[in-house]
């Protein structure tokens, strides 16, 4: 499959699990749009099915419900970006940017998180003066990340005594 192909394949999960949350999508009418748009894009081309998924095998992996908000506020963001690029005249083009910008609005802690995530990638970490900052934070760190493990291993304990396995 072609990176349209899978796009618009991963557009269709994100809008189908959307759909269960945000009762304003139309999925009827957006999937009608989305097959448009696969005609747009020629998604049928024999080359779509070459190499691996885009979105869906790193959808995969992310499991919990905040960490799925994070990826696929990244996500919608991309087919938002591939969609700049096409002939917004047309309707079908349209509605799902605008289910899209509505969904990502939605999403605002995702993309804030991500870019939170990106930011930290950024940092120099040679420079004196973040390593000095950072440092200083050390211990704060830690005690965060004790309380993080200390909470997960209690809610293990409550569901093993509550377990009857």
């Amino acid at each position: 499959m072609t990176f349209q192909t899978y796009n618009l394949f991963v557009l269709s999960i994100i809008i189908v699990c959307f759909g269960c949350v945000e009762n304003r999508l139309n999925l009827l009418q957006l999937q009608d749009d989305i097959d448009k748009l696969k005609a747009d894009f020629n998604s049928s081309n024999s080359d779509v099915a070459d190499g691996r998924p885009i979105f869906t095998e790193r959808l995969s992996n992310w499991t919990e419900r905040n960490e799925k908000r994070i990826i696929l506020s990244e996500i919608i963001s991309m087919y938002l970006k591939i969609l700049e690029n096409t002939d917004k005249s047309k309707a079908h083009v349209r509605n799902i940017s605008e289910e899209l910008y509505t969904l990502k609005a939605s999403l605002s802690d995702g993309s804030k998180k991500m870019e939170d995530l990106r930011n930290l990638t950024q940092l120099q970490v040679n420079d004196l003066k973040i390593q000095r900052k950072a440092v200083n934070e050390l211990f704060s760190v830690l005690q965060k990340l004790g309380d993080t493990t200390n909470s997960l291993k209690r809610k293990r304990r409550q569901f093993q005594r509550q377990c009857k396995c």
